[in-house]
């Protein structure tokens, strides 16, 4: 501090407080780039808070798909999965699908870690849910398509190069199973009936398989209910009720012992 008395301070004014509407706006432009980056948000404006988690595109796998490919990266999808099953705020999961398929084996890593999860969960196609798209629709608790929604059932394919030796086509054989294996055992379809499905011919233009509408992929019993967003959003809410009731009829009966 200067001794001079002729020296002026600067008296500064203290900030100015935020208003209710600019914080309004930097909480959306925080979701929005959330969203922009995951393709996820939490939204808590309901009854209960829901993380919403978005497969779109194709699932990424092991490799770069090229810029002008939408694509849902599995890298970015696994720790959300962990963090909202660890989550003592978040108590339910919505997933909204809308994929031509992808990489195998990460589409099968992300829908056993969507079937291995406790917190409710409920899923919806929306447009499309072809190829691994199909054990990711079925490997929520509770499953929902849109009427004009489609999914694709085909066999297992392979780009590049492919020794054609028996080995290759056991290997094909083994990889059909495991996905045969997860989506009847996550949903009402039978077994030989989803393979009856799978290498149909005559359905599909260049391809074997089938192509089912919402309708019949519930008649099949490969979805649960046919429905929207809102009714999606009522059965995770129910799922959600009936998961605290449990949880509070557990703690009862924890204190009387």
């Amino acid at each position: 501090m200067s001794d001079n008395p002729n020296t002026q301070h600067e008296i500064q004014d203290p900030p100015e407080a935020e208003t209710p509407c600019e914080q309004q706006n930097q909480d959306r432009d925080a979701e929005m780039e959330v969203i922009t980056e995951t393709g996820s948000i939490t939204a808590g404006h309901g009854r209960h808070l829901i993380h919403c988690l978005t497969i779109i595109g194709q699932v990424e796998g092991h490799y770069i798909l090229p810029p002008q490919n939408k694509t849902t990266k599995y890298e970015h999808v696994i720790p959300q999965l962990a963090a909202i099953e660890e989550s003592p705020d978040i108590k339910g999961l919505l997933i909204l699908l809308n994929t031509v398929g992808g990489d195998v084996e990460a589409g099968l890593a992300i829908a056993e870690l969507i079937a291995g999860m406790k917190t409710p969960t409920v899923s919806i196609v929306l447009g499309g849910g072809h190829s691994i798209g199909v054990p990711l629709a079925v490997s929520a608790k509770t499953s929902f398509i849109v009427p004009s929604a489609t999914m694709t059932i085909h066999p297992v394919r392979m780009n590049g190069l492919v020794l054609g030796v028996p080995q290759s086509f056991s290997y094909f054989d083994k990889m059909q199973e495991r996905i045969t294996r997860f989506v009847t055992d996550n949903s009402n379809i039978p077994p030989d009936r989803f393979r009856e499905l799978m290498m149909q011919t005559g359905e599909l233009a260049m391809d074997v398989g089938t192509s089912l509408d919402g309708e019949t992929a519930v008649k099949e019993g490969l979805i649960d209910r046919l429905g929207g967003l809102s009714d999606a959003i009522e059965r995770l809410y129910e799922m959600i009720d009936e998961a605290g009731g449990e949880e509070g009829e557990a703690d009862a009966a924890a204190h009387s012992d």
